[in-house]
Parts: C-alpha cells; sequence; structure tokens
C-alpha cells in the first residue's frame, strides 16, 4: 500500500522495545524489525525508507516517548523525493 513518499519517520534505536505496535499499525506498513539488537537486546523497529504518508499513527499508539518522529515533507519535498525515484 506504499505510495509517494509524504512524510518520514525516525526511529531512536535505543529508546525502541520492539513492541511492534507501530509496524502493526502503519497503513503504508513502512516499518519492520531491524535485524540488529539495540542496548536493550531486542530487535527494534526501523523505517525501510520510502512510503511514508506521514500519518503519525505510528507516533501515537507507540508506548515509548521519543522512540517515533514523524516528519511531513513539504509539497517541494515530496516532488523533488518523487523526481528522483522516476
Amino acid at each position: 500500500m506504499a505510495g509517494p513518499a509524504r512524510g518520514k519517520v525516525e526511529v531512536d534505536q535505543d529508546e525502541c522495545k520492539g513492541c511492534g505496535l507501530c509496524a502493526e499499525s502503519c497503513p503504508a506498513k513502512v516499518l519492520e524489525l531491524s535485524t540488529e539488537l539495540n542496548r536493550y537486546g531486542v530487535h527494534p523497529m526501523r523505517y525501510v525508507g520510502e512510503g511514508c504518508s506521514g500519518c503519525g499513527v505510528c507516533y501515537m499508539v507507540c508506548p515509548e516517548p521519543g522512540a517515533i518522529t514523524v516528519y511531513r515533507l513539504t509539497a517541494q519535498e515530496s516532488e523533488a523525493r518523487d523526481a528522483t525515484t522516476l
């Protein structure tokens, strides 16, 4: 369901506890468990890098304050990103 990127997600790998709520709730399915372990010994979430709509659902369901930051791209940033992927 991933479409043109209108947003970007950053996950603080040391704050994420790998619960999976963000990945399950993401409509664009752009989050997945990392293969690396964080300092807590869990596999944190990571952004796959394309298709985020910037909806913020992952941020809203995350139980860890500060683990997820969602950025909305401006129209110019979104167009520039789409132009480079064509």
